[in-house]
């Protein structure tokens, strides 16, 4: 697993959560909750609804209204939550104490941005700014990389007191974090100690963090032992799986397998979102036995498997060169009627293509195709790849040409594939190929560059077409002949 994954995974802000979504036959009692939790789509706005609920003559409680708001932020659905928050603050349903203000001005730097953030701040009563209210801005000039002003406002919190929580100085770890400043963890966490604010998982964690992302095993150890210590059973499972991701790094594969089974002790056996991880980092360490045994645990524990869950052990075993595995869980995953996701196949597709197995690849997709499923650009594009790597040009265009034909905003195909192609293109194709080919190209990208056009007059020379056409077209776009041309040219004239 790469550090750039763990770092944003494991190492998280305070708000930031792995959402799972489960169905269950518990009552189905309309309730408030269950009325804004099924508006799923993020920019749908939950008003209309609240004001129905209350015309519609039911209560409402500011416990249920608070707990809404903290599963939609744990959704990252944060225009919903901060909706709610207005509206109880608008409608006088609850007095706001700092708390909630700490609650709402988070939300507002995380939808509005931190200026209104801070204006949200500077309107607050005296008596509303203390430790919580500065630590949610605070979080918000970090969480969005303003530098200057996290310090100063740090600063300030310190001045007046208001340092003093483990959520800060956590705060001012993850800034550094975000600046690459590695060095400088060790000594916030000193100084949270020295002023007697106790540290907890997560400002462990980044601090181990920091010495991981240096390679200093022994600063990983010195804090693991601390907070082993200071913890005891309040150690959670995330930091064991982030020291075992570097212990994989370094090449010591036992103390990873000791750290990856304390990081079990400590899972919630329900947490689907632990076993993936755990399933991940088995599969970097090529442990096929674990991949497998933690993914029949998981099935067993937890409810039901999500798209996630099945991306997680499909990855690992492709990683894992396991591809007859992989099919059997690609068709259990259509076998549970989870919703499409269709890089759920493209893992196996990807798989067959590394191991040259093009043809399979690509009859895997066609059969999803012939069930009405989805496919995307790059699944073709990876299968067009693997053609080209065994040298079927023929095949390998047809599936480019299957690519360029899904629709796909922003998604630019392979320029070494495409190169090859205009190459053998204009090396074997008729110029009526050439021409579909690039006409489809167009879909994707601009073709006015030199490769279309040398495509182009090869195969019109070759065929012995006149060339006046393609030549006015490269002078049109402003395509000075260079040595290549020239050399195309010249076979014309023998």
């Amino acid at each position: 697993m790469s550090s750039k994954l763990i770092s944003n995974t494991l190492i998280k802000f305070r708000n930031a959560a792995f959402s799972r979504f489960y169905c269950t036959n518990r009552s189905r009692k309309v309730t408030l909750y269950s009325r804004i939790s099924s508006l799923g789509y993020p920019g749908t706005s939950i008003l209309p609804e609240l004001e129905n609920w209350v015309q519609n003559g039911n209560k409402v409680r500011v416990s249920e209204l608070q707990y809404i708001i903290r599963d939609l932020r744990k959704k990252n659905r944060f225009t919903q939550a901060l909706e709610v928050s207005e509206w109880m603050n608008k409608t006088g349903i609850c007095i706001f104490s700092p708390a909630e203000h700490a609650v709402q001005l988070n939300l507002i730097g995380k939808v509005h941005g931190f200026l209104s953030a801070e204006n949200y701040f500077r309107n607050l009563m005296d008596n509303d700014k203390n430790e919580k209210t500065y630590g949610a801005l605070l979080n918000c000039y970090v969480t969005q990389r303003q530098t200057e002003k996290s310090i100063s406002h740090w600063q300030k919190m310190k001045e007046l007191g208001y340092a003093s929580t483990s959520l800060a100085y956590s705060d001012i770890m993850s800034l550094y974090t975000n600046l690459g400043q590695y060095e400088k963890i060790p000594g916030v966490l000193t100084e949270m100690k020295d002023n007697n604010v106790s540290p907890d998982n997560f400002s462990y964690r980044i601090c181990i963090n920091s010495y991981g992302e240096r390679s200093d095993l022994e600063g990983i150890e010195r804090v693991l032992n601390e907070m082993e210590h200071h913890l005891g059973d309040r150690m959670d499972w995330n930091t064991y799986a982030v020291v075992a991701n570097y212990y994989i790094k370094a090449g010591l594969s036992d103390k990873a397998n000791d750290a990856l089974k304390k990081s079990e002790e400590k899972l919630d056996m329900k947490d689907g979102s632990g076993y993936n991880f755990l399933i991940s980092l088995y599969a970097t360490l090529g442990n096929k036995a674990e991949v497998l045994r933690l993914w029949e645990l998981e099935k067993s524990k937890c409810k039901r498997q999500i798209n996630r869950d099945y991306i997680v052990i499909l990855q690992s075993l492709v990683k894992l060169g396991d591809l007859e595995g992989a099919d059997k869980i690609l068709k259990d995953w259509e076998a549970t009627g989870t919703g499409y996701d269709v890089r759920i196949p493209n893992i196996v597709v990807w798989g067959y293509c590394e191991k040259g197995l093009v043809e399979k690849a690509e009859a895997l997709l066609k059969e999803f195709i012939e069930k009405g499923k989805a496919t995307i650009p790059n699944s073709w594009a990876v299968i067009a790849s693997g053609y080209l790597k065994k040298g079927e040009m023929a095949k390998a265009v047809e599936c480019m040409k299957s690519a360029l034909s899904v629709k796909n905003k922003g998604r630019k195909p392979n320029p070494r594939v495409i190169r090859d192609i205009l190459s053998w293109l204009g090396d074997e194709g008729k110029v009526e190929d050439v021409e579909a080919f690039v006409a489809s190209l167009s879909s994707a990208i601009p073709v006015n560059n030199r490769q279309v056009y040398h495509a182009l007059l090869k195969a019109h020379v070759r065929s012995g077409k006149d060339i006046g056409g393609v030549l006015e077209q490269m002078k049109a776009h402003n395509i000075d002949e260079d040595d290549e041309t020239k050399k195309i040219l010249s076979m014309k004239l023998q």
